[in-house]
């Protein structure tokens, strides 16, 4: 596995993304939560994937018990995330992040991020509960998630020591990161996280001729025109993967963590294709074939 350091922190280039656990619009079902969770967390710590990412909102709270569950025993093995949904008042950020930690099993959380702006408080009515719990030594590191660069900013200056990471939409086929968000974490020793690091499957090829059959079939990736659109870049993602013995998702991925202070937290449906996801951190794209998938999504 291959490893990124910025702020203090060193986390690997490829996480496990936890939306899917417990929550019922993934389709996965009852025994995804139960039998098949667990183990992919743990393959993914015995291949040094120490970045695990989560949130309050997922499955209402399911994720983080399943994730809890499936550490226990690790918890120096993993780089704890998760997140706080921006929907009351500020001052029960105490009390939320401690019913996080409960549910997850741990004494402290090392990434708390706030996940959207909130839309009736400014930062400095939330970033100020966050330091507190930074002073106190329960979160260890704050961040913040689809936030703009302004956003992103304004966070900072309210916290008044660094927001680490912004976690935002950003594949092959969500782009915008790249204009600002990016460019300012490696100048500022900070991260981008990315989530639907594969167009929520997209750029897996899978769905080429015919849509997904949960939630994502009435997104518009996933119309027949807009996959059309994509076809010349699925494919280019298949001739490149010819060559490093890889498929189309991982060149996708190591696109996308080639790029620095950059880490990617695909989700996973099962533990083969959690292994798939982090093999991908070993491939090492040339700068032709990186700027022929640029061109080809642009």
């Amino acid at each position: 596995m291959r490893y990124v350091e910025a702020g203090g922190v060193r986390v690997s280039a490829i996480g496990l993304g936890t939306w899917q656990f417990g929550s019922r619009e993934w389709g996965y079902g009852k025994d995804y939560a139960a039998n098949v969770a667990g183990p992919i967390v743990r393959r993914a710590l015995e291949l040094g994937m120490n970045l695990v990412d989560t949130a309050e909102i997922y499955g209402f709270g399911r994720s983080e018990r399943i994730l809890g569950e499936a550490i226990r025993g690790r918890r120096d093995e993993v780089f704890v995330a998760t997140k706080i949904f921006p929907v009351g008042l500020p001052l029960m950020i105490m009390r939320r992040s401690a019913a996080s930690a409960r549910r997850l099993g741990i004494d402290h959380i090392d990434l708390y991020q706030q996940h959207w702006p909130n839309p009736v408080f400014p930062p400095r009515a939330t970033m100020s509960r966050m330091r507190k719990l930074l002073d106190r030594g329960f979160v260890r590191h704050v961040g913040v998630s689809n936030h703009s660069l302004a956003q992103w900013q304004a966070c900072d200056e309210a916290l008044g020591v660094p927001v680490l990471s912004n976690q935002v939409r950003f594949s092959l086929v969500a782009r915008d990161p790249e204009r600002e968000l990016v460019p300012w974490a490696q100048r500022n020793d900070r991260l981008v996280i990315a989530y639907s690091p594969l167009g929520q499957g997209l750029l897996s090829g899978k769905y080429m001729d015919s849509a997904p059959s949960n939630f994502r079939r009435v997104r518009a990736d996933f119309q027949p025109p807009a996959r059309e659109r994509r076809r010349p870049l699925i494919e280019a993602l298949r001739e490149i993967g010819t060559v490093h013995d890889a498929t189309p998702a991982q060149v996708a991925l190591a696109w996308l963590i080639r790029k620095p202070n950059v880490v990617a937290i695909p989700g996973a449906s099962s533990v083969e294709q959690l292994e798939q996801n982090a093999a991908a951190a070993g491939i090492e794209l040339s700068d032709a074939e990186s700027n022929r998938l640029d061109s080809l999504s642009a």
